[in-house]
C-alpha cells in the first residue's frame, strides 16, 4: 500500500533492496545483486525521461506550435526523473560495508 505523497516505485525498490541487504550474510552474491539493481534502475529512469522527452518534441514537431502545456509536463517528467535518481543516491549513500569491501 502507498503512504501520501511517496512514489510507490520507489516504495517497491526500497522494500526490495532493504531485503536483499537483510540477507547478504547469507549468500554474498546478493551485495552484487543488489549493486546491479540500483544501477539499473538509474539506467533506467535516464532512459524512460529521453524517451518522453523525445516524444514530446516530436508530437511538438508534427503539430508546428509549443503549447505551455507541454513545457509542464515535461518539467514534471524531469522533476519526477530527479526525484528517483535522488532516491537511488541516498540508497548508494548509505549502502553497507560490504559495497567498499568489493
Amino acid at each position: 500500500q502507498v503512504s501520501g505523497g511517496e512514489d510507490e516505485i520507489q516504495q517497491l525498490q526500497k522494500a526490495l533492496l532493504d531485503y536483499l541487504d537483510k540477507n547478504t550474510e547469507t549468500d554474498a552474491s546478493l551485495v552484487f545483486s543488489r549493486k546491479f539493481y540500483i544501477a539499473q534502475w538509474f539506467r533506467d529512469t535516464t532512459m524512460e525521461t529521453e524517451k518522453a522527452i523525445k516524444s514530446q518534441k516530436d508530437e511538438d514537431s508534427s503539430e508546428g506550435t509549443h503549447h505551455a502545456k507541454d513545457v509542464e509536463t515535461t518539467g514534471q517528467i524531469m522533476h519526477r526523473a530527479e526525484s528517483r535518481k535522488k532516491f537511488l543516491r541516498s540508497i548508494i549513500k548509505t549502502a553497507p560495508s560490504q559495497f567498499s569491501t568489493l
